[in-house]
């Protein structure tokens, strides 16, 4: 795992034919750029579908949202299919400003990996 701020750490592995990115700690106004360039500088170099993994995130605020909306511009542009797996307090967030669907949210990997897969 990389440490992308003081308060962010990510990573990446390939798993089932997709792109699984991997976070921990907080998706705030400090990290998102950090987070934005990260997942897109991976994004360009690979044309797999992607599975963004938040379910380690303590924290995500308006900023974090509006990465994940870049990130998702990004991939739909590309047409590229991704989703995204939160716990508890980040699906509460997502759903809160109704991007659950433009988001693409499911409940966990294994979903997120099946459905990618199918």
């Amino acid at each position: 795992m990389q440490r992308l701020t003081v308060s962010l750490r990510g990573g990446f592995d390939r798993r089932k034919g997709c792109l699984v990115f991997y976070f921990t700690g907080q998706l705030d106004a400090y990290s998102e750029k950090q987070f934005t360039t990260y997942v897109i500088d991976v994004l360009d170099t690979n044309q797999l579908s992607v599975v963004i993994d938040l379910s380690k995130i303590d924290f995500i605020d308006s900023s974090g949202l509006g990465a994940m909306v870049h990130m998702a511009k990004h991939c739909n542009k590309a047409k590229r299919p991704f989703l995204v797996v939160g716990n508890a307090r980040v699906k509460q967030t997502i759903k809160l400003v109704r991007l659950e669907e433009f988001l693409h949210l499911v409940p966990d990997l294994s979903t997120a990996l099946d459905q990618l897969a199918a």
